[in-house]
């Protein structure tokens, strides 16, 4: 008993990073479906220039970028989310003047909640996981 206290006096509880990452992700969420409604609210506005929003895999490398701490590591996929339909390029230009392409603001809207959805999935998944290592 005594060798069991010891080990774990230099154990320090860290943080769960799987809450504030999901807590960031969702906070991402809300504000890219914001403005995908703000686009299509738009899509008859004259001149309105259709928004994005960063994704989220480029707003995290800024907030909190990765350090390599072995060189044999692999890295971060250098693919994004795959998207249907999406040639990447620009949206036509519709009679009233704006870009807003209202497929592809209804897809994201769509991806949007699949993301949503799984990132709601993991977390209960991660509860369930926490709960039935804690009970006692």
């Amino acid at each position: 008993m005594h060798n069991a206290k010891k080990a774990t006096q230099g154990f320090s509880m860290q943080p769960m990073q799987l809450f504030d990452l999901a807590f960031r992700q969702n906070e991402w969420l809300a504000q890219r479906q914001s403005v995908i409604s703000s686009n299509v609210a738009n899509a008859n506005t004259p001149g309105y220039k259709a928004r994005e929003v960063e994704s989220f895999d480029d707003a995290m490398q800024t907030a909190m970028p990765m350090a390599t701490t072995n060189s044999q590591h692999l890295g971060a996929a250098p693919y994004g989310p795959i998207r249907n339909g999406d040639s990447g390029g620009k949206a036509e230009v519709l009679v009233s003047g704006n870009d807003v392409n209202l497929e592809k603001e209804f897809f994201n809207s769509g991806e949007v909640m699949r993301s949503y959805t799984l990132n709601t999935q993991i977390l209960k998944t991660f509860d369930r996981m926490l709960q039935t290592v804690t009970k006692v």
